[in-house]
């Protein structure tokens, strides 16, 4: 199974970028949940069930996307090469 990488930039299938600041349990059910922050417009915060995060992406629905999940690591080099 896929992990979450806390701290880390992640793409929408969509093409929108958001950065995973933490996961939590849901108090309810205690279901596993990801916090994560939209990296456009106003920043802000949303909670997504992991579950939901790491799944694929429905192809009868969007039969053109080219990402295989919903939500996918993005690898961002340095300029500074710090």
């Amino acid at each position: 199974m896929r992990e979450i990488k806390t701290g880390r930039v992640y793409r929408h299938f969509k093409g929108d970028y958001y950065l995973v600041e933490a996961t939590g349990l849901y108090s309810e059910t205690g279901e596993e949940v990801v916090i994560y922050r939209r990296l456009y417009e106003d920043g802000g915060l949303w909670v997504r069930p992991l579950k939901m995060f790491l799944e694929e992406v429905d192809r009868e629905k969007y039969p053109d996307c080219t990402q295989k999940y919903r939500f996918e690591l993005v690898e961002i080099e340095s300029k500074a090469r710090h």
